[in-house]
């Protein structure tokens, strides 16, 4: 029998978030993103708090969510453990040439697809504030299979 969690069960897959406000901008690793309506096309995102994305979000009122390609697993340490705060993240990936623009957000040349979404609302949950979200405009970017929290335990990235 799994000695795993049963929220831990289940294989989620793993977006970036792209954010900014006035002259910053920064992205981050997000799973708990869920669509919740067809029509219109609503998802909700849960943000951790204290982080530079989610002072991007709340003042600007929209991101982009970023669908993460499987051969993208290298980004979790840059955006899934470094602070916003206290790390130019968008600086390190220009560098890196990773980088283009969509809608005026920094995206991941290599993601899968990206999504515009427009914050209808915010809510207290818990670790994270929750954001019901209306999609604006979407674009597949590349072919490929999307990156999974299966493939970062494979990867022993992470720890669940």
């Amino acid at each position: 029998m799994t000695r795993k969690k049963p929220w831990n069960r289940v294989n989620l897959p793993v977006y970036s978030c792209s954010s900014k406000s006035e002259h910053n901008h920064n992205m981050h690793m997000i799973t708990y993103v869920t669509a919740i309506s067809m029509n219109p096309k609503r998802f909700i995102c849960g943000i951790y708090y204290n982080t530079q994305t989610l002072s991007n979000i709340e003042a600007s009122g929209e991101f982009v969510l970023q669908v993460l390609s499987d051969q993208q697993y290298k980004l979790v340490d840059l955006l899934g453990r470094k602070s916003g705060k206290t790390t130019d993240k968008i600086r390190i990936l220009n560098k890196r040439k990773e980088l283009t623009t969509w809608k005026d957000f920094n995206v991941l040349i290599n993601c899968l697809a990206v999504m515009h979404l427009k914050v209808l609302q915010g809510f207290d949950a818990g670790d994270h504030k929750c954001f019901l979200c209306e999609l604006v405009s979407y674009k597949n970017l590349n072919d490929g299979n999307a990156l999974s929290l299966d493939d970062l335990r494979k990867r022993k990235l992470i720890r669940i």
